[in-house]
């Protein structure tokens, strides 16, 4: 390959939360801000948004929640993100399970994979694809050899796991001899450190260890491993993504090798544990590989070398888990001796994935077969066509709508028919024939909510009754309405004082009636809970991108000659209008605040302004008492519990790193 270096624009990462992935997504989005990241995770039970932590705020990173079995959705981002590169993690890796559940591995490994492949055969942009593989692809070495197997060593694999990494490899290779396809493959030995899921062997000594529990070790323990550490390892994916030769296989590995029983002692060291009473022996599994020992010259003569020792790396590694003990919550599963998936997981899941780039899987009851596996039988329907009705034409929230169905190609149109006039809305439905409807319709008043305490049977019947109206219609021709509702219908008290970090659940009753407006919207709030195919999205001080919209809260307090200092919840657009779209889809019920986790004051924000956008910007404060003399109707300030939706939605950002990263980087001037 000579001194040339790939250079990548747009790199995705599949598999993006696992745990080498997302070491290596982490440091491309440290290293190179110049790259784009896309991170893609259907987020199944080994993987861990927090993984990605770090990045998480970075411009030039981005994560999507999904899976690669989904064509339309790999066809989308490949094209809408413009992606050249592909970093192909995503797999089931644990041999144990392989053996109970072989059919999840085959889905994922073999035909995840074939999608990727034929996603890069129709788009045709793709200019290095990286495939992970495995060093048990090579099947078992033998234990007196001195040479490790080399790139070209022939492929035996001995359990389902590495039977379906060695067949995906033959796809990537097929694709590359027939089409074409700019690939390179990488086959690697065990991999340790932070953020690895216990059910892999260290990992799960140190976390056994920990609760002063026996360690289990198949067999007499004799196997032996070879163990890189993660860092090293990223650093290795770093090299061959930018010098690599194209429709080659690199190893990466190590010659210094340890027998599992010789890994069990030294953590036992580690914990000053007598390695005699705390080593428990146990059945072996139905075939264990005694060893695999890699060549690894290939890769050391494009420039990496293993850079952490053994004992640094494992100290490392016990340090890590000793003060991050819940970071994957209740693992008791995975610490047993011989941890099975007892059931398809990954097909439970399809319906927690962003639906429109995803199929409807109808699952039907699983039969058992004779040894004691479990298949299911499943039949694929097509994807539903999705057409929104949205009401608000001509408000924020509602153009905004419009613009991403554009750009995710969702099919939408405005309602012409007034909220409180039954049959112009009949008549909207039956022209369009929507699939789900949006009201982004009402009465905030103009320019603030004092317009509505002067015009108050104008604000009933577009914030009561024209709502309840589309409710009521909705219901009769079973269609699910997502209602963009308001959170300014709380102030803060003694139960959820200010600065506590107690906010309002979506179940308590509103407190706040000192204004009108408020009033309105916490009355229909209420009246909506009786119909079952309604979502109700409580917004609070909405912000977004667009610091020109008069609209805007970071806007409107910019200009104002005087700003109160208090902290309140609040919304990002930006971030949150694609996930309404997404709980549309998904058909979430009920009430959900609909804001960003925490809590920002006004001088937070203005100071961000100041930073980013206008440094020669100044500010002055005044009291409550003091705003209460220039407004009519008195504010709401309130936090707002964001818990029900960070769980729905994992990735989402606190309202600072929101603030930071959808509105003002994008925007910054100084």
């Amino acid at each position: 390959m000579g001194d040339t270096k790939y250079v990548p624009k747009n790199i995705l990462i599949t598999g993006a939360a696992g745990f080498i992935a997302s070491h290596v997504c982490n440091r491309l989005v440290r290293n190179y801000p110049h790259y784009k990241i896309v991170a893609l995770d259907k987020l199944d039970y080994c993987s861990n948004l927090k993984n990605l932590y770090s990045s998480r705020v970075s411009k030039n990173f981005k994560f999507v929640k999904g899976d690669i079995g989904s064509a339309d959705l790999v066809n989308y981002l490949l094209i809408t993100e413009g992606i050249d590169t592909i970093m192909h993690f995503a797999a089931q890796t644990h041999v144990d399970n392989s053996f109970g559940n072989s059919f999840e591995f085959t889905k994922n490994n073999i035909y995840g994979t074939h999608v990727l492949l034929e996603a890069c055969k129709v788009t045709g942009i793709i200019s290095r694809f990286i495939h992970v593989s495995t060093d048990e692809v090579y099947g078992e070495t033998e234990a007196d050899a001195i040479v490790g197997n080399h790139e070209a060593s022939q492929l035996l694999p001995t359990n389902p796991y590495s039977a379906t990494k060695a067949g995906a490899e033959m796809l990537v290779m097929a694709y590359g001899r027939s089409y074409g396809l700019p690939f390179i493959t990488t086959r690697g030995n065990n991999v340790y450190g932070p953020n690895q899921f216990p059910e892999k062997l260290i990992p799960k000594f140190i976390l056994l260890a920990m609760k002063g529990k026996p360690l289990p070790i198949h067999g007499d323990g004799s196997n032996v491993r070879s163990y890189l550490y993660c860092e090293d390892v990223a650093e290795a994916f770093e090299v061959v993504l930018h010098k690599g030769a194209v429709g080659h296989v690199y190893n990466i590995g190590t010659k210094k090798e340890r027998r599992v029983l010789d890994v069990a002692k030294d953590i036992c060291n580690l914990f000053n544990f007598d390695s005699e009473k705390s080593i428990q022996f146990v059945d072996n599994r139905p075939f264990n590989d005694q060893r695999y020992f890699l060549d690894d010259a290939k890769l050391k003569d494009l420039g990496w070398q293993e850079r952490t020792t053994w004992n640094e790396g494992l100290r490392k590694t016990m340090l890590w888990y000793t003060t991050h003990p819940d970071w994957w919550g209740d693992v008791s599963g995975a610490l047993v001796p011989h941890p099975r998936m007892l059931t398809m997981g990954g097909i439970e899941r399809l319906s927690d994935l962003h639906g429109a780039e995803q199929e409807t899987t109808d699952v039907k009851p699983a039969f058992p077969i004779s040894n004691g596996m479990v298949a299911p039988l499943k039949t694929l329907t097509p994807k539903p066509v999705l057409k929104f009705l949205i009401y608000g034409r001509t408000g924020w929230i509602g153009g905004l709508l419009g613009q991403i169905c554009q750009k995710q190609g969702i099919s939408f149109e405005y309602g012409a028919g007034r909220l409180e006039n039954r049959k112009q809305l009949e008549s909207d439905i039956a022209i369009i024939k929507p699939t789900h409807v949006f009201n982004a319709a009402g009465v905030t008043g103009r320019p603030n909510v004092d317009w509505c305490e002067t015009h108050k049977v104008e604000t009933i019947r577009a914030n009561v009754v024209g709502t309840l109206t589309l409710a009521d219609v909705c219901q009769q021709k079973n269609l699910f309405l997502m209602n963009f509702a308001t959170g300014c219908i709380f102030e803060y008290d003694k139960l959820h004082p200010l600065g506590s970090a107690i906010g309002f659940k979506e179940e308590d009753t509103p407190n706040f009636i000192g204004s009108f407006y408020s009033k309105t919207k916490a009355m229909v709030e209420e009246l909506l809970k009786e119909y079952e195919n309604v979502c109700t999205l409580r917004v609070r001080m909405p912000i977004s991108s667009d610091l020109q919209n008069p609209r805007n809260f970071i806007t409107k307090i910019a200009r104002y000659e005087k700003v109160v200092n208090i902290p309140n919840s609040m919304t990002v657009l930006d971030e949150l209008l694609p996930i309404s779209i997404e709980m549309a889809k998904r058909k979430c019920q009920g009430i959900w605040n609909f804001t960003n986790p925490g809590v920002v004051s006004h001088n937070e924000i203005l100071e961000m302004y100041k930073e980013y956008i206008d440094p020669t910007f100044k500010y002055t404060n005044f009291t409550l008492e003091e705003q209460a003399r220039v407004i009519v109707a008195p504010r709401s300030n309130n936090e707002l519990d964001a818990s029900k939706i960070q769980k729905e939605f994992p990735q989402l950002l606190s309202i600072k790193d929101s603030l930071l990263k959808f509105v003002f980087q994008p925007n910054r001037k100084t």
